[in-house]
């Protein structure tokens, strides 16, 4: 469908004296089915990206309305992406932080001339500062300069860090778990970052060693 095509059903629907919900209803199917159509599979870049699940769809709506999410609809989101979070085996939350900078500088990944087996990046800087020495970065997120040193982590294995230590891995893994509509990319539960690369990101932002708590 052309977009002359789509001006014509719209006109079509509106002729027909539905009402603006329903003919609102039928522009988002429309609106979506041009979308759909205009994508294709392209090695590891499947049409299915287009698919949103329930949080993406009431999160939407919402941010639409230019109201925040229902309550119980938040709380049962958060309650549903808690459950798909993956502890690191054997406990170890953090890696090499040196890998990790290597990490949140890269954007690369995930489009259709990648493979599969390719590593993918954090691309952290896009959304966040993580290091003083960073001159060029996003403002959506907020800054991470000095997390764990500002949280008071000065042995990430003490027991009194166990809570930021778990928070912070939680958050990298699946960030809708904590707050329902969070913007952030959910690198563990989509795939997007490995066990070994959330370990090195962690030691980023966490091991007292890192430049970002220095």
């Amino acid at each position: 469908m052309n977009i002359k095509q789509l001006t014509t059903s719209v006109a079509v629907m509106a002729f027909a004296g539905l009402t603006a919900t329903t003919a609102w209803a039928n522009y988002d199917k429309i609106a979506a089915d041009v979308i759909k159509k205009s994508f294709q599979d392209r090695g590891i870049a499947k049409v299915d990206r287009l698919n949103v699940d329930e949080a993406n769809r009431l999160c939407s709506a919402a941010d639409v309305a230019r109201k925040p999410i229902a309550k119980k609809a938040a709380q049962r989101i958060e309650a549903e992406n808690m459950k798909t979070i993956k502890w690191p085996a054997e406990g170890k939350f953090l890696g090499d932080w040196k890998e990790g900078e290597k990490i949140a500088q890269s954007g690369r990944g995930l489009t259709w001339t990648d493979t599969a087996e390719a590593a993918n990046g954090g691309n952290c800087y896009n959304c966040h500062q993580i290091s003083k020495e960073e001159i060029s970065y996003g403002t959506l997120g907020p800054s991470l300069y000095n997390y764990g040193k500002l949280r008071g982590v000065t042995d990430p294995s003490a027991a009194a860090s166990k809570a930021i230590v778990e928070y912070t891995w939680g958050k990298l893994y699946n960030s809708r778990a904590y707050n329902a509509c969070s913007q952030m990319p959910r690198a563990g539960h989509m795939g997007i970052l490995n066990e070994t690369q959330l370990q090195h990101i962690m030691a980023l932002l966490l091991d007292p060693a890192s430049p970002v708590n220095k």
